[in-house]
């Protein structure tokens, strides 16, 4: 007779005990992710965006793009998105916990983090309040929006960002982040 068990429920504490293999260790409402180290056109996308993001990002006031080793920490689950634009902390020894809520955070899909990206974590970055999350998606060109209250969008020609407080609306040619 086959029995159901239930499956562990993870801590912070569990979690930050993990051994630094290289791989990324998530915690989303007591459920644990680990994935793999990512590929070079992975990184190379995130620099690709980077490039885009940064001089607009500076010349709206924005804050800061943080990448990888940049948790979001929000009522004991802990993310580390791809990139994220944050506003400063008030304290830069300030708790993650006490960090302001990101305008914007990017997940590159993987064949490790598909349905994650597109699922648990979409809950999560809705719940915590971020305003805007982009989930790119190397295999089609395309990047989906996610908004609070708004229908998803998809585009595979240009991306538009009009944060709050932004002056101007940004257009990234996505072919300026995916390559040819």
């Amino acid at each position: 007779m086959h029995v159901a068990t239930k499956p562990k429920r993870w801590t912070l504490d569990e979690v930050h005990n993990l051994p630094d293999d290289g791989n990324k260790y998530e915690l989303v409402h007591g459920e644990l992710f680990v994935t793999p180290p990512p590929s070079d056109y992975h990184e190379t996308i995130l620099a690709r965006l980077t490039e885009v993001l940064s001089p607009y990002v500076k010349r709206n006031a924005l804050g800061l793009i943080d990448h990888p080793r940049a948790v979001i920490r929000v009522g004991g689950s802990e993310v580390e998105p791809d990139l994220m634009v944050r506003s400063p902390a008030a304290r830069p020894d300030a708790d993650r916990a006490q960090s302001p809520v990101p305008h914007l955070v990017v997940e590159v899909l993987s064949d490790y983090t598909r349905r994650r990206d597109r699922v648990q974590k979409r809950q999560f970055y809705m719940r915590a309040g971020i305003a805007e999350y982009w989930i790119l998606d190397p295999e089609q060109h395309a990047v989906t929006i996610v908004r609070a209250d708004c229908p998803d969008c998809r585009v595979g020609d240009v991306l538009t960002w009009s944060p709050t407080g932004a002056q101007e609306a940004l257009d990234i040619p996505l072919v300026d982040v995916f390559g040819t």
